[in-house]
């Protein structure tokens, strides 16, 4: 997901993309662009020069893809609030329940 909503905005070289997205490491961002481009979601143009230049873009496809996916983040991004309002209702709810099923200590005897 990063890595196609980081190239809607433009092309990139490499160590510019793992820049952009910061915290991958370089083989998980080259395993990733390699499969995105297996699938068709990016494009690898190479240019051979010294030393060699390599930009990474999005296919029509990949640019779809990124564009509902940015969408989508901007969704949850808008409705963070509410995740973390429903999270402490619902852990307070259950922490209620548990408190009122909780059988009572058990007496020992010597």
């Amino acid at each position: 997901m990063l890595v196609l909503t980081a190239l809607l905005d433009r092309s990139y070289r490499f160590s510019e993309l793992r820049r952009e997205i910061g915290g991958v490491s370089e083989k998980m961002l080259a395993q990733t662009l390699q499969t995105l481009e297996r699938d068709g979601f990016v494009h690898r143009n190479a240019r051979p020069v010294i030393p060699p230049h390599v930009d990474y873009t999005v296919t029509d496809m990949g640019r779809e893809a990124g564009e509902r996916m940015r969408a989508m983040i901007q969704w949850v991004d808008d409705r963070m609030s509410a995740v973390v309002d429903a999270r402490a209702a619902y852990d307070r709810v259950r922490a209620e329940r548990d408190a009122a099923t909780e059988a009572p200590p058990v007496a020992r005897t010597r």
